[in-house]
């Protein structure tokens, strides 16, 4: 059986209309994570094997520094969006459902500011 309507096959939109948009969101960052991912690698490489100071002055260079922001931006959007697919896939209730998702986008979204402010402190004393 066909659930769609003639103009959302022509538009290429699911059943909910909005699907499509959070699936190329996911696709995106999860594409974007893959080169992104190598500076954090990096990053605990060095605060492994490297001193204090060696790490410091790695992370304040601009081009890691931006790095590391977009990664941790990268991070935290693609696991909220799929945090929100699983919660609207079993969380059955209209009210608990709405409020677990905005609990997720608070959480994530001030989890992802800490980290950002972290990494600019670092920029800033380095």
């Amino acid at each position: 059986m066909d659930y769609q309507s003639p103009l959302a096959k022509v538009r290429g939109l699911g059943s909910a209309k909005a699907g499509s948009h959070h699936w190329w969101l996911q696709r995106i960052t999860a594409v974007a994570l893959i080169p992104l991912s190598f500076w954090p690698i990096i990053l605990l490489d060095l605060s492994y094997n490297g001193s204090y100071q060696e790490t410091v002055t790695w992370l304040a260079s601009p081009l890691n520094s931006i790095c590391m922001i977009f990664w941790i931006l990268s991070v935290f959007y693609h696991a909220v969006l799929g945090l929100q697919v699983i919660i609207e896939d079993y969380v059955s209730s209209e009210m608990w459902r709405i409020a677990a998702i905005l609990c997720t986008y608070l959480i994530f979204f001030f989890l992802m500011l800490a980290a950002i402010i972290a990494d600019l402190r670092i920029i800033l004393a380095g």
